[in-house]
Formats: C-alpha cells, structure tokens, sequence
C-alpha cells in the first residue's frame, strides 16, 4: 500500500504546457530585465519545474534598443570575444554593441545567455527568446498574453 500522499511529478516533453509571453523592456534594468526573462525561458517560476526538462515559456522581448544600464556600464563594461587567431582579442562595449544592426537582439540575447546554465540545454531554451527592438512583433498568431515583469522575483 501507498502511504504517501503527495508524489513529486517531474515533467516531459509531452505533459510541459508552454505559453507565449510578451515582455516590454522599456525603461527596464537590462541585468535585472535578463536573470527575470532567464527564469521565465527554463520554467522556474512554475510549479511543475524540472531541471533536466525545457518546460519554460516562448517569451518575446518588445522594445528591447529602450533597456537601461546604471551608471556608466554603457561605456565602462567591456565584452571580450576572441576571433581564433593571434592577437584576435576584440572588446566590445554595451553602447557599440546597440548601435550595429540587430544590436538590441545580439545585446539581449548576451546578458540572458550568460544566465543560463553552461549545457546542452541552454542552447534549446535560448531558442525561446524572441527579441525586437520596436514595439512589433511578428507571433500575434499565437495570442501571447501581456505581462509585467516587475511582478515576478
């Protein structure tokens, strides 16, 4: 006989309901915008939450070239890449980064990445993220729900 009342259930593929969520990053703390949308993206703010499961939501980031940074961090925070050959160590600040084209995306999509788990994982959950630099988004076929983030921990 089972005398445990309560069965801890761990999701699959198959039982995970994802949703689309819109996300407005206007005047938005680009670090704190990211750990939220992180969170969102691997499914933490569920309750059927399981680590090994991409069980997060489809999130879309609207308005993604408004986000803020705090203090000089447009100018003083370095991104450093390395192209593969001797002395090919570039450095990239926030501003330059924003300024080319898809730079609100390729800006974005850094910060969230960086908060992801480094695994094979992170990679399909990152695949989730949508994000535009204006107002527009192309997923109105899927009926994404509004939300504000600053709701969330």
């Amino acid at each position: 006989m089972d005398t445990l009342s309560y069965k801890t259930i761990s999701a699959n593929k198959e039982t995970v309901k994802k949703e689309w969520v819109v996300v407005d990053a206007t005047d938005q703390v680009l670090g704190r915008l990211g750990s939220k949308v992180a969170k969102l993206l691997r499914g933490k703010y569920k309750p059927n939450f399981t680590p090994h499961v991409d069980c997060g939501d489809n999130v879309i980031i609207i308005n993604a070239d408004k986000v803020k940074l705090t203090g000089n961090k447009w100018t003083d925070r370095v991104y450093l890449s390395y192209t593969g050959y001797p002395g090919g160590q570039r450095e990239m600040t926030p501003a330059r980064l924003l300024a080319k084209p898809n730079g609100a995306d390729r800006l974005m999509r850094k910060v969230v990445k960086g908060m992801l788990p480094k695994n094979r994982l992170a990679d399909k959950v990152l695949s989730n993220l949508y994000v535009y630099a204006g107002s527009e988004h192309k997923h109105q076929a899927q009926n994404p729900k509004l939300i504000d983030i600053n709701q969330y921990k």
